[in-house]
């Protein structure tokens, strides 16, 4: 299995989200440049961490016009994974990748904390480590993270098993406590916590482990499949 991390100018988590597939896949992961046009070669995407394009205009606003992004999005459409982290979630949304918004955290406060997040789907390729309800803890570093999107669209989530991640305790004022969505096909989730910071004892979680390898193993069996049927 072989991943992509998308890098924007600005971007600051790209380095951390590499080590992290690494440290609990060992799979091979390159660093790619914004300007790239064909990721057709990656099984998985990650949209990183960070403050692309210094955040001018909207978090993810400028972003969204890169190349490497409409590669996201053939990739996306054809079924790879894509995952997007933090600022990579507003970038998601700014796309249209996946529904919603992000915005000013309640407080106007930047947060960079601990979270206790809810897994309220454990059927994606990104949650099926984990255990429906369960609760685990990751971090939050951000001060655009409160999802917003009109009550049909969140009604609309909830009915089709879209909501990945809630917070137990929001720490942003995100409509129904939102901490994680799906796209359409369930092959993107947009997060705002950081699961790469929660890989090590050392970074005072491991929670963030699961989904990677979640990630892996989806693809895996998915490659797996397709070699028997060769």
């Amino acid at each position: 299995m072989k991943w992509a991390v998308v890098v924007f100018p600005g971007s600051n988590c790209d380095e951390d989200a590499a080590q992290a597939v690494r440290e609990t896949t060992g799979d091979v992961v390159d660093l790619v440049w914004h300007d790239a046009t064909d990721l057709s070669e990656y099984d998985a995407i990650i949209l990183p961490g960070g403050f692309s394009y210094g955040d001018y205009l909207r978090s993810g606003a400028i972003a969204r016009f890169s190349p490497a992004v409409e590669a996201v999005r053939r990739e996306a459409g054809a079924g790879k994974l894509v995952l997007g982290i933090c600022n990579g979630f507003q970038v998601l949304t700014e796309s249209h990748l996946l529904p919603g918004a992000l915005l000013r955290n309640n407080h106007l406060q930047f947060r960079c904390e601990m979270v206790e997040l809810v897994v309220d789907n454990n059927t994606s390729p990104f949650t099926r480590a984990y255990q429906l309800g369960e609760r685990i803890q990751i971090p939050i570093a951000h001060g655009e993270g409160r999802f917003h999107a009109d009550p049909e669209t969140v009604e609309d989530l909830r009915k089709r098993g879209r909501i990945a991640f809630r917070y137990a305790h929001s720490p942003n004022g995100s409509v129904a406590d939102i901490a994680g969505i799906l796209g359409e096909g369930g092959n993107v989730l947009g997060l705002m916590p950081h699961p790469e910071r929660a890989i090590v004892d050392w970074m005072g979680s491991v929670d963030g482990r699961r989904l990677f390898q979640s990630m892996h193993q989806y693809v895996e069996e998915g490659l797996a499949d397709a070699r028997a049927n060769a």
